[in-house]
């Protein structure tokens, strides 16, 4: 092809792109809405260079966007600025203001956050909708959360398992953190952060009610740290009355969350067992011919995998009791029931998921099988 053709096909092809450019990335998500909420997915730990991070705000932006995001903050270290020979910031909320912009004209949620970063036993601590990161700049570690308080913040403890601060990784509430909770000034934990779960957080979370959070704390490329590594970042689902920054905040200090990442599913059970049972769809059921084997469609509307273990008192016919079904994919089961009946049980322990440590939530579904 001469060099001209060539170039006009390529400045045809790059038009075309752009008349078609949408936002679905690789690996969006899709999680179902249960009963009386709208499920939104958040990611509530973010940095870009305004911190420690290392891309500018509109491509935290675009990546949300192309994951199918709900909502995300920027929540940049306020005493961490390592990049500040380069990008003299004074203003705290510079990082939000940017991503408000690059949002204005798509649907994502942008909560104004900062993170509160203190060695131990102080720690570190997401703030997230505040109104003024400036406020919270103070040398008293106690002064950043009445601040926060004062401003409406929901406060959340980040990594408090991270080994830099943990060298056992077990997390340590000291009394700096029971007296935060005391006042209202430390509502959430994060049990789920980067790529580490910890049990431990949860435990925290259970015995002093605090909200169970996922976040990716991304501070390179979500496609280089997660996607092209086959993963999904953690996040947060949290169960909101209407989509919006007033729902979501008034869901996460009522506790109505899921943490997830991948395969890992991690909440109270009130929100997390309707959300499983939300995710299987019995597409059919139907007796096979001349026979008491029940067949199932089961079809995941989830983005994760969900891994099942049989809890009924039948056994499935050609199927480990022990299986899974991928996200958004569908899986046929064979279940015998002995003799045909009205109405089955469809009981499945949920293997992936945890209501507290080492506790999976028993799942159930009525069913009655089609007669023909």
């Amino acid at each position: 092809m001469k060099p001209y053709l060539l170039a006009l096909a390529i400045i045809g092809t790059l038009s075309l792109h752009s008349q078609n450019h949408n936002h679905s990335g690789a690996q969006p998500f899709n999680y179902p809405d249960i009963e009386g909420y709208k499920t939104l997915k958040t990611d509530l730990h973010i940095h870009t260079v305004f911190s420690d991070g290392n891309v500018w705000p509109n491509i935290r932006v675009q990546e949300a966007l192309r994951e199918n995001l709900d909502a995300i903050s920027l929540t940049e270290h306020l005493e961490y600025q390592p990049h500040l020979d380069d990008i003299p910031h004074p203003d705290r909320n510079r990082s939000y203001e940017i991503a408000m912009q690059e949002a204005k004209n798509h649907k994502l949620l942008i909560v104004h956050g900062s993170e509160i970063t203190r060695s131990a036993p102080i720690g570190h601590n997401n703030a997230v909708f505040i109104t003024d990161a400036n406020k919270l700049m103070a040398e008293d570690g106690i002064v950043p959360f009445k601040e926060a308080k004062k401003q409406g913040a929901f406060v959340f403890w980040n990594h408090p398992a991270w080994h830099a601060q943990n060298p056992d990784g077990n997390p340590i509430l000291s009394d700096f953190q029971k007296d935060r909770i005391k006042n209202g000034e430390l509502h959430g934990i994060e049990v789920i952060n980067t790529t580490d779960y910890a049990e431990e957080s949860l435990a925290l979370a259970l015995e002093n009610n605090l909200t169970i959070m996922g976040t990716s704390d991304i501070h390179g490329l979500i496609d280089w740290d997660f996607t092209e590594k086959g993963k999904h970042r953690p996040i947060t689902l949290v169960f909101a009355k209407e989509r919006s920054i007033e729902s979501m905040q008034e869901a996460l200090f009522e506790g109505r969350t899921v943490a997830v990442y991948n395969d890992l599913l991690v909440g109270k059970q009130e929100y997390l067992n309707p959300l499983i049972k939300a995710s299987v769809e019995v597409v059919s059921a139907s007796y096979l011919n001349n026979t008491t084997v029940l067949k199932l469609e089961l079809k995941n509307n989830s983005s994760s995998e969900l891994l099942f273990e049989n809890d009924m008192a039948f056994s499935f016919y050609d199927s480990s009791p022990v299986f899974s079904i991928k996200g958004l994919e569908t899986k046929t089961i064979h279940v015998k029931t002995l003799k045909k009946l009205d109405t089955v049980t469809f009981k499945l322990k949920a293997l992936g998921a945890y209501f507290a440590p080492k506790q999976h939530p028993i799942i159930q579904w009525e069913i009655t099988p089609n007669s023909k």
